[in-house]
């Protein structure tokens, strides 16, 4: 039997297998040397753009939300539904370019262009099996990956690179406080059966780093504080439930990481879980802010 060509595994998605992980080198279950390299090159690659060649910055975007529809096509596979990937994809490009040159109502109409391609995608397949189930799911993942990400695009768009350094700042310290507060005291699970590591004392944590992030960085862009604080707030919670919401996924597929794209880190996805959700809160954010 002959193995799927490439095109054939991009535009059809096969079930993620796990792969054996690195090593873990201490107590947040990660290969630290892998995922600093890993985190150094996704910084240079997506960081360098983002101020000296924007449009090469939309581009890494889009290869980016090309590369997280691919692992959600490969987790939903193993859950029996098939995305239909071929529309996915040219609607996440779509959206992405929408977002950018035209602005928010040019990204509404992409979405729903996306959502209509998808439907007519799989009613004209032949395959009557799997029918509504695989719609609500090409829905579902036009929504979370290339609609949610195109914010960010928006923000750069309307607001310039600074303040896209401050959403992922806040985003950062919300991962970072409560890993570092998670390891040193957490003994709460708060959601011990979608992630185990993830601690209320760890939220805590999250919180008060990006309240500070938050508040310190709309005082230098003079802000008001309390935009700051609002921010702080939204990006805790937000982030945290992106989170969770990316590991109820990974629960339900049965996978540790979405794939092994990022050594040290898992997948896209893995990284891009709260960055997803933040973004049009802090398009609303700046909106009004700003």
């Amino acid at each position: 039997m002959n193995s799927p060509s490439l095109l054939s595994r991009i535009l059809r998605p096969l079930p993620t297998q796990e792969g054996k992980p690195l090593a873990a080198t201490g107590r947040a279950g990660r290969h630290l040397p892998a995922a600093l390299t890993t985190g150094a090159v996704l910084i240079a690659a997506a960081g360098l753009p983002l101020f000296f060649a924007p449009a090469v910055y939309v581009a890494v975007i889009c290869i980016f939300i090309l590369g997280a529809l691919w692992e959600l096509g490969g987790a939903f596979a193993r859950l029996g539904t098939h995305l239909t990937m071929a529309p996915l994809y040219v609607g996440a490009i779509g959206m992405a370019v929408c977002a950018w040159t035209l602005g928010a109502e040019a990204l509404l109409f992409a979405l729903y262009a996306t959502v209509f391609a998808c439907v007519a995608w799989r009613i004209l397949d032949s395959e009557p099996k799997g029918r509504v189930s695989d719609v609500v799911s090409s829905v579902f993942a036009a929504v979370y990956v290339p609609f949610l990400a195109s914010f960010v695009l928006l923000m750069l768009r309307d607001f310039g690179p600074w303040l896209i350094l401050i959403y992922i700042a806040l985003v950062v310290a919300n991962d970072t406080g409560g890993w570092a507060v998670g390891v040193m005291m957490g003994k709460h699970p708060m959601a011990p059966k979608l992630s185990p590591k993830k601690s209320w004392e760890g939220f805590i944590g999250s919180a008060c780093a990006t309240i500070v992030v938050g508040v310190g960085s709309f005082l230098a862009f003079d802000g008001h504080w309390a935009f700051g604080l609002l921010a702080g707030i939204g990006a805790c919670v937000i982030g945290t439930i992106g989170d969770l919401t990316e590991s109820l996924m990974k629960r339900e597929a049965g996978l540790k990481d979405m794939s092994r794209l990022l050594p040290g880190h898992g997948g896209l996805l893995d990284r891009l879980d709260a960055l997803l959700m933040v973004a049009p809160f802090m398009h609303l954010i700046y909106s009004l802010a700003f």
